[in-house]
């Protein structure tokens, strides 16, 4: 799989670039992240009607664009480098692939509802750690007076308090479901919970008699589910190559302009190192990453394409490289900046909280590993 852009990659890299650098610098990230919904809708809808993001990777009977994995990679790199506050990742990546995975009538009618930008959706799977387990739901639906009923907890829900819809991986006597269940419903209770990353909001979700509607056929959405998680680990892979890219930029900007001892500090080896190191580890994240997306596309149901592609191996290799490049290369960023990459002020620590976050969220870098592993038979 080829891991260089296209020409037509790189110019929807400039367009998005100039986009979010107009619609979400530092200010205004850091201006969302003391609200108690850190997104804006209305910046929300603009990426749907002016960029058409959240259609980009659909197909275009349910009102995408057509396109693949690969051009989406593209504005989820950007948004990384941004630390753009929007449900790229709940809702355009994981629910979205969650969705199309299934691909029924009632996936379908969702579907159109976020590609237009009009709905936020969010999953509820348990899945603290790598892969799917379809008996570790903590959420239970059952069928009371004819209708489905959840009861239960999903303790941490990326973008739950955000999302219009969730889709909930819950557990039936069939096997695993996904349940489709509004924001609004009797007796779902959504509570915000503490983040490291103030820009990637997260909710415990507690269902009590609950009404929802499954998505799919209960017992038949295993794949389904686990083909969500192994994508959602490749975009925060491709999140991580933006972010740590940015952090290179910042340190090297400020390795040309401060000056120590009257030499800019860049002139130093041992500066000169450690950005050397830094931009070593980017490119084999970034090869691994653009790989990852690649088999995303490789292996979408109808590609015929991915017959000797391992996406599960793909992603794990994928999240572990980016994994421990970007929380590395954002403490090299607060290193090369001496006391101010340490305060408030500087937005080195936004990065390196959102390093630090990416690398525990759906495995991290040790679990994937294993995983990586068992795949290979090693």
């Amino acid at each position: 799989m080829p891991l260089a852009l296209t020409p037509e990659q790189e110019d929807l890299r400039a367009v998005v670039r100039s986009f979010f650098d107009a619609t979400s610098p530092e200010s205004e990230v850091r201006r969302l992240m003391t609200e108690p919904v850190p997104m804006d809708r209305d910046l929300w809808r603009r990426m749907a009607s002016e960029l058409g993001v959240q259609s980009l990777a659909l197909p275009e009977e349910v009102g995408g664009q057509g396109y693949g994995f690969r051009e989406l990679s593209v504005v989820l790199e950007e948004a990384g480098r941004s630390l753009l506050c929007a449900p790229l990742l709940s809702s355009t990546v994981m629910a979205s692939t969650l969705l199309d995975a299934i691909g029924d009538g009632s996936a379908s009618e969702l579907l159109r509802e976020l590609a237009g930008g009009g709905t936020i959706a969010a999953v509820a799977v348990a899945a603290d750690r790598v892969g799917f387990d379809p008996t570790a739901s903590s959420v239970r639906a059952r069928v009371s007076a004819g209708r489905w009923r959840l009861e239960g907890t999903a303790p941490h829900v990326i973008g739950g308090d955000l999302a219009d819809v969730v889709l909930v991986v819950a557990s039936t006597p069939e096997g695993a479901a996904v349940m489709r269940c509004d924001a609004g419903a009797e007796g779902l209770v959504v509570t915000p919970v503490p983040t490291l990353d103030l820009t990637r909001p997260a909710a415990r979700l507690d269902f009590a008699d609950t009404p929802a509607v499954p998505v799919g056929t209960p017992g038949a959405v295993d794949a389904a589910v686990a083909r969500a998680l192994d994508v959602t680990c490749v975009a925060l892979a491709v999140e991580s190559v933006g972010g740590a890219q940015r952090c290179l930029e910042m340190a090297t900007d400020y390795a040309r302009e401060r000056v120590q001892f009257g030499r800019r500090i860049g002139s130093f080896q041992a500066v000169k190192h450690r950005c050397a190191d830094m931009l070593l580890e980017i490119e084999t994240a970034r090869s691994a990453a653009y790989s990852a997306a690649g088999a995303v596309d490789a292996t979408r149901p109808g590609a015929g394409t991915g017959a000797d592609v391992d996406l599960a191996a793909e992603a794990s290799l994928a999240k572990a490289t980016t994994d421990e490049a970007y929380v590395h290369v954002a403490n090299s960023t607060i290193q090369v900046h001496g006391g101010i990459g340490f305060t408030w002020e500087h937005p080195a620590h936004l990065y390196l909280k959102r390093a630090k976050s990416t690398a525990v969220t759906f495995g991290d870098a040790i679990d994937h590993r294993s995983r990586l592993g068992d795949r290979v038979g090693l």
